[in-house]
C-alpha cells in the first residue's frame, strides 16, 4: 500500500507541475506575437506603398525634366526669332 501512496503523491506532484506549466503559457503571449505579426505586415505594406510613390515621383520628375528641356529649346527659338533669324525647320530629304 505504501507504493500506491508514493505513486499517487508522485503523480499528483507531476500533474501540478504540468498544470502550472500549462497555465504559465497564457494567451497574452500569443496575442503579442499576433499583434507583432500584424504590425510587421502593415509596415511591409506601407514600405511598398512608399516605394511605389517614390518611383512615380521619379517618373514625373523625368517628364518635367524633358518638358523643361523642350521649353528651353523653344525659348531659344523665340530669342532667335526676335533677332530676326529664320525659323529652323526639318532638314530636306534628299
Amino acid at each position: 500500500m505504501d507504493y500506491l501512496k508514493r505513486f499517487w503523491n508522485w503523480l499528483v506532484a507531476k500533474l501540478k507541475i504540468y498544470w502550472n506549466l500549462l497555465l504559465g503559457q497564457t494567451t497574452i503571449d500569443d496575442q503579442i506575437v499576433e499583434k507583432y505579426n500584424e504590425i510587421e505586415d502593415k509596415i511591409e505594406e506601407i514600405r511598398d506603398e512608399i516605394q511605389d510613390r517614390v518611383e512615380n515621383v521619379k517618373d514625373e520628375f523625368e517628364d518635367v525634366k524633358d518638358a523643361l528641356k523642350e521649353v528651353v529649346d523653344q525659348a531659344e527659338d523665340v530669342i532667335d526669332a526676335a533677332k530676326g533669324k529664320k525659323k529652323r525647320g526639318r532638314p530636306r530629304k534628299k
